[in-house]
């Protein structure tokens, strides 16, 4: 078939084969007879048949008209989905969102943006990939991620970081513990104790963050042992096998085995950001930041009753 067939050909088609008379076709179209009768020649043109049969009273669809009616309807609603699956990619309604996270955010508001943003653009498939901040960058960095959600991530050039929730540090420790007992705890009173960590690789920045009480008590840490995400470490801590520092939030699910104090004489805070490549202006992506809380969020504190000794 000729290239030269266009969407237009097949819709000003379709109202004469279903009206069966020029007149009538060309009011619905909103356009001139004689433009719809030189337009429907112009087709019969292109396609090298003819399409009706014409005469002063009547007309008709040819053989090879009525082939075309079917299939002209086909085409043109194939093409008027695909044209509205287009504009909603274009305005980032559709496709995919690759996502990044730590663990340690699951309990706080940034993740769960992640069900507004669904419930919001249903057509977009959110696949959710979990692991270390400096994975995250790295994936976000290379363009196998999207975003990500991360913690006191290191800076990478090209990748644009804001901030979104920032909470305080607390002490974790077993709950038979002699210090368990106590309402508040500082970094000097800990520095002694073995520590269960998470391995420097998952942050430089976030190592140090999540060591700065120790480390402003003048005090080098004696990391026994490491884990790769908080539930391990609690876990361990509550084992016996040292005490921890870690993020507020990381402690919401904490097993009932530990015990969970504030720390005093330090300022030190962690902050939760999100983080995409700083070319990257899809509109997906803009949708997505759009439903995430900013800097200055608060998040409640859970009450996990293991704040006291039993």
């Amino acid at each position: 078939m000729d290239s030269g067939v266009e969407l237009r050909h097949l819709r000003y088609f379709l109202a004469v084969a279903e009206e069966l008379h020029f007149g009538r076709a060309a009011a619905r179209l909103h356009i001139a007879q004689p433009a719809l009768t030189q337009q429907i020649q112009r087709l019969e043109t292109l396609l090298g048949s003819r399409l009706f049969d014409r005469t002063s009273r009547s007309v008709a669809l040819t053989e090879a008209g009525t082939v075309l009616r079917e299939r002209a309807s086909t085409i043109l609603g194939h093409a008027a989905r695909d044209l509205e699956e287009v504009t909603r990619i274009g305005q980032g309604s559709q496709g995919r969102l690759h996502l990044g996270f730590v663990p340690s955010v699951l309990p706080l508001e940034p993740l769960r943006g992640v069900r507004r943003f669904r419930e919001r653009y249903p057509l977009v498939r959110v696949e959710l990939v979990e692991g270390y901040s400096s994975r995250m960058m790295e994936q976000l960095s290379h363009g196998g991620l999207d975003t990500a959600i991360v913690r006191d991530p290191d800076e990478l050039p090209g990748i644009h970081i804001e901030p979104l929730i920032t909470e305080p540090f607390v002490a974790v420790l077993p709950a038979d513990h002699p210090d368990a007992d106590h309402a508040t705890i500082t970094g000097a009173e800990l520095a002694d104790n073995p520590l269960v960590f998470f391995p420097r690789a998952a942050g430089g920045l976030a190592h140090d963050k999540n060591l700065a009480p120790l480390l402003r008590a003048g005090r080098s840490p004696r990391i026994v042992q490491e884990g790769n995400t908080w539930t391990t470490i609690l876990y361990l801590v509550a084992e016996g096998l040292g005490v921890t520092i870690a993020p507020r939030s990381a402690t919401f699910t904490a097993p009932a085995s530990v015990r969970i104090l504030p720390l005093t004489e330090t300022d030190a805070e962690t902050t939760v950001y999100v983080a995409n490549r700083i070319d990257d202006d899809r509109p997906i992506i803009r949708n997505f930041l759009a439903l995430l809380p900013r800097a200055g969020a608060t998040e409640p504190r859970a009450d996990t009753g293991r704040n006291a000794a039993p």
